[in-house]
């Protein structure tokens, strides 16, 4: 990324067929693991899938490894609500990894109610010469047994298992939009519209409430949160957005409910910009804590923000994701898409920044050069290893022949979820049912 943004390749991407997609199949959110060999999608469907990274082979050491899917699994399943008459559906709203201990991985998995903890382990060894079984597994006659047998391991086809080993549930009254994993590692916190709650990952059976904005009466209702995140060294400190553009950093160890913020960070707005629009795309959809812990970085519908932790007045960078479209918001909220929910990621030094947009477009901002480009995840134009051309979006007047009118954009292709490699220019790309996996172009 620092020596050409535009130098792209793509590096193999996990395709599902088109003609076979259903609403199951779109990708609801994409996540790798601390060390980057494993990454892990959810969908609508409430299934897990979990790519690994190929080891680098010594014959073709230049090819870096690819990822192949390495297990799937069905996290969870549609569910009825019989006191409220709801339906609640199985897909995954959030995935978060823990940091790996031993040979076995843990990801925590959530839908709108439940969040689930799952361990996913490697078998390669069975037992056999079982004295109550036999070899199928039925039960032994006991008169029959004449002698003791010392049962012994064989090797078998590498197996991968993913058994749930927590579920979480019955604590959110709605939605669930965000999960987060301390720093402690002990303790992860989920987020619904009004409340946000902290967990122990060994108790299932109760949780505890770090903050309610419910009012006590709902029609005063104002704002709902949109997103949370604990900082990424500090376990007492974490963020949450808000529909109104707001965003509160809060601390644990000031009292046990954090209804006060210890820092609050708003924009004044321009009141040239102001519209019939203007609250609804001011409402942050993601906010993410840079690795370094120094700033936060906020998405709305337009723009991504960066802020500085000590400033809380103004963001110190803002970066134009899609300014096109603020002629179309009108369309764009007739067909609901003024409502979509776009994430933003940092890249492993947090230099770059990257987030989607619609056309199957994704945008990465260089915070150094102030470069930014706009790259195309599609079928078309995603053979493997082929270098990715940078787009552009005409608005008005004349159109060259390399770029798109911005009438032409396709607004139910959009890009929602990206994930960026912790430590190397890889980054994965979800456009609806189809996952793309770039990275930087290898001389």
């Amino acid at each position: 990324m620092e020596e050409d943004v535009e130098s792209r390749k793509i590096s193999g991407s996990f395709l599902r067929d088109h003609s076979y997609a259903t609403e199951a199949d779109i990708i609801s959110t994409v996540e790798f693991n601390h060390t980057g060999e494993l990454l892990a999608t959810g969908d609508k469907g409430g299934r897990v899938v979990i790519f690994q990274r190929e080891q680098e082979s010594k014959h073709q050491s230049h090819r870096r490894g690819e990822y192949n899917v390495y297990s799937t699994f069905q996290s969870h399943e549609p569910e009825f609500d019989y006191l409220k008459s709801l339906e609640i559906e199985e897909k995954i709203n959030k995935i978060r990894w823990l940091p790996q201990q031993n040979a076995a991985y843990f990801l925590l998995s959530t839908n709108d109610k439940t969040v689930k903890l799952w361990k996913v382990s490697e078998r390669d060894k069975r037992p056999e010469g079982y004295n109550l079984k036999d070899e199928d597994g039925r039960l032994r006659d006991p008169s029959m047994i004449t002698m003791l047998r010392v049962p012994v391991l064989r090797p078998m086809d590498l197996m991968v298992e993913a058994t749930p080993r927590r579920v979480f549930a019955n604590a959110h009254t709605y939605h669930i939009n965000s999960i987060s994993v301390n720093s402690d590692y002990e303790t992860y916190m989920s987020a619904d519209d009004l409340r946000i709650n902290l967990w122990n990952f060994e108790i299932t059976n109760q949780s505890f409430n770090i903050v309610d904005i419910k009012p006590a009466n709902m029609e005063e209702l104002t704002e709902v949160i949109t997103a949370a995140e604990f900082h990424p060294h500090h376990c007492n400190t974490f963020v949450y957005s808000s529909s109104k553009g707001t965003i509160r950093l809060c601390d644990m160890r000031t009292a046990a409910l954090c209804d006060r913020h210890a820092k609050f960070f708003e924009e004044p707005e321009d009141p040239s910009n102001r519209s019939f629009f203007s609250e609804i795309i001011s409402s942050i959809s993601d906010v993410k804590f840079s690795h370094s812990g120094r700033y936060i970085m906020t998405r709305d519908y337009l723009t991504v923000k960066v802020w500085d932790l000590n400033m809380e007045n103004r963001p110190i960078e803002t970066y134009q994701v899609h300014d096109y479209l603020r002629s179309k918001l009108c369309s764009l909220y007739e067909n609901d898409c003024i409502f979509d929910k776009f994430e933003c990621v940092w890249n492993g030094s947090d230099s770059v920044i990257m987030s989607g947009s619609y056309n199957n477009f994704f945008r990465m901002f260089d915070r150094n050069t102030k470069r930014d480009v706009t790259l195309e995840a599609s079928r078309e134009n995603s053979k493997p290893r082929a270098v990715l051309k940078p787009r552009k979006v005409c608005v008005g007047g004349k159109r060259r022949k390399d770029e798109i009118s911005v009438d032409s954009l396709d607004f139910s292709k959009k890009i929602l979820h990206t994930a960026w490699h912790p430590s190397e220019n890889i980054i994965a790309v979800a456009a609806t049912n189809n996952l793309y996996i770039f990275q930087d172009k290898v001389n």
